[in-house]
């Protein structure tokens, strides 16, 4: 299985970008799909999560800036960021649950600045 994400870059503060993030490979009954984020010097934190139902959970930092979608049929999920701030800089990861097994991508990075 490999996740291939892509969508980053740099963008000024105030700005958009999109992510996205597509599973190849035998991959089977995905559970569930999320973003999460690791800035220089800094541990890797949730950004957001969907389930296979669609349930989705953001961290509270975002104040519902970002929105996650997913479409399991293409064993993708998506990352709409608006409103980027400095602090989104970050290499971001997508990952992937299916089976009891949680597959991650290799990590795409943003930038956000002047």
């Amino acid at each position: 299985v490999q996740l291939q994400a892509s969508g980053g870059g740099l963008v000024q503060p105030g700005g958009s970008l999109r992510l996205s993030c597509t599973a190849s490979g035998s991959i089977y009954s995905i559970s569930k799909m999320g973003w999460y984020r690791q800035a220089p010097g800094k541990q890797r934190e949730l950004v957001a999560t969907i389930t296979s139902g669609h349930t989705t959970n953001y961290a509270d930092s975002l104040n519902g800036r970002f929105t996650i979608s997913s479409d399991i049929a293409k064993n993708t999920v998506y990352l709409q960021m608006n409103s980027l701030k400095p602090e989104d800089t970050a290499v971001y990861y997508c990952k992937i649950n299916a089976l009891g097994m949680g597959y991650w991508g290799q990590g795409t990075q943003v930038t956000v600045s002047s």
